[in-house]
């Protein structure tokens, strides 16, 4: 099976349960923290998506990350 369809099979099982995860492929112009879809690395960038470094993939997935929305966490 083609990574693509790998990937088409991922996000229609995902729209079945209401969690959507969108893939971004290398190369894509993008600001903010993703993590490889393959290893989980994670990188924050402000330019191309590069290939990861630890594993070599080609699929990236934003991080979710927002530090500021509850400052409560952090006392």
């Amino acid at each position: 099976m083609e990574r693509g369809q790998m990937l088409d099979q991922a996000r229609k099982a995902d729209t079945t349960t209401g969690e959507y995860v969108d893939f971004v492929e290398t190369g894509t112009r993008v600001v903010g923290a993703y993590h490889c879809s393959g290893c989980g690395y994670g990188i924050t960038v402000r330019a191309e998506l590069p290939n990861c470094p630890m594993c070599g993939g080609t699929t990236w997935e934003l991080h979710d990350w927002r530090p500021f929305t509850n400052p409560s966490r952090l006392r």
